[in-house]
C-alpha cells in the first residue's frame, strides 16, 4: 500500500489541483443558494412592512366619509338662531278655543284640544288655552319690541322667543296652556309644578299633543312646559318633523 510519501511528488500536486476547482464549485452554490434565500426573506420582511401603510391610505378615508354622511347640519341653511321657518294658517281654517275667541287653532287641532280640556275637567283639571295661533305681525312685536324694553340681544331673546316667521305659532298647531287653579305659574317654568303639567305629560299623547321644548332640547330653546303642539294628522306632523329633521324649530 502506497503511503503520501510513495506517491511523486508532481503527481500529488495534480491531484491537489484537480480537487480544488470542485470545491470552489460547491462553495459558490452554497453561496448563490444562501443569497438568494436572504434575498427572497429581505423581500418578504419590506412588504410585510408596506402592507400596513398600503392598507391604511386605502382605508384610513372611509371613517371620515361615514362620519360626513351621519351627521346632519348643525343648523338648516334656512334657519334663524336656532328656529326654523313657519308659515302662517289660513285664516279660513282657523277656529277658537275656550271663551276667548281670539285665542285659535286649526280645526282638526282646536276639536282635540276642546276634547283635552274636557277630559282633564272629569279628573278636577281646568286646562286654560292662554296663546293660539299668532300672526308674523304679533310675533314682530313679541320679539323685535319686547327685545328692546329689556335690552336683549337677538341670540337672548331668540332662546324665548322666536323671530318673526319662526315661531310654531304661526302654524296654528301650537298652544300655551295654563293651569286655572294656578294663574301665577302662566307662562313660567313653574307651571311644571302644577297639576295641569302633570296631567298633560301623563295624557296630552291621547290627544296628539307633545311639549315642543322640554328640558336641554337639542334646538337650545329655553324648556318652555306650557307650550304644546298638535300631531295628529298629517299636514302637522310633516309641518313640525320635518323641520326637526334639520335640527331646528321655532317656539
Amino acid at each position: 500500500m502506497k503511503t503520501p510519501e510513495d506517491i511523486p511528488e508532481a503527481l500529488r500536486q495534480a491531484n491537489h489541483e484537480e480537487s480544488r476547482p470542485r470545491f470552489n464549485q460547491q462553495l459558490l452554490a452554497w453561496g448563490i443558494l444562501v443569497g438568494l434565500t436572504l434575498l427572497a426573506l429581505g423581500f418578504w420582511f419590506f412588504s410585510q412592512r408596506q402592507r400596513p401603510q398600503a392598507d391604511s391610505s386605502t382605508t384610513a378615508p372611509t371613517p371620515d366619509v361615514a362620519n360626513q354622511e351621519a351627521q346632519p347640519a348643525a343648523q338648516s341653511p334656512e334657519g334663524l338662531l336656532g328656529h326654523f321657518p313657519y308659515t302662517e294658517a289660513p285664516q279660513n281654517e282657523l277656529e277658537p278655543v275656550g271663551a276667548d275667541d281670539n285665542i285659535q287653532l286649526r280645526s282638526t287641532a282646536a276639536e282635540q284640544f276642546q276634547a283635552m280640556v274636557a277630559a282633564a275637567q272629569t279628573e278636577g283639571i281646568n286646562l286654560v288655552p292662554i296663546s293660539g295661533f299668532r300672526s308674523v305681525a304679533d310675533q314682530k312685536h313679541l320679539f323685535f319690541d319686547v327685545k328692546a324694553e329689556r335690552g336683549q340681544v337677538a341670540t337672548e331673546r331668540a332662546e324665548v322667543s322666536a323671530p318673526p316667521g319662526y315661531s310654531e305659532h304661526h302654524t296654528g298647531y301650537a298652544i300655551d296652556i295654563g293651569d286655572a287653579a294656578r294663574p301665577e305659574t302662566n307662562l313660567s317654568s313653574s307651571f311644571e309644578t302644577t297639576p295641569a303639567f302633570e296631567w298633560l305629560q301623563a295624557n296630552a299623547s291621547r290627544f296628539s299633543f307633545e311639549l315642543s321644548f322640554p328640558k336641554d332640547n337639542a334646538q337650545g330653546i329655553s324648556y318652555e312646559p306650557w307650550h304644546w303642539r298638535f300631531v295628529g294628522d298629517q299636514d302637522s306632523l310633516e309641518t313640525f318633523y320635518k323641520a326637526k329633521s334639520s335640527d331646528s324649530s321655532g317656539n
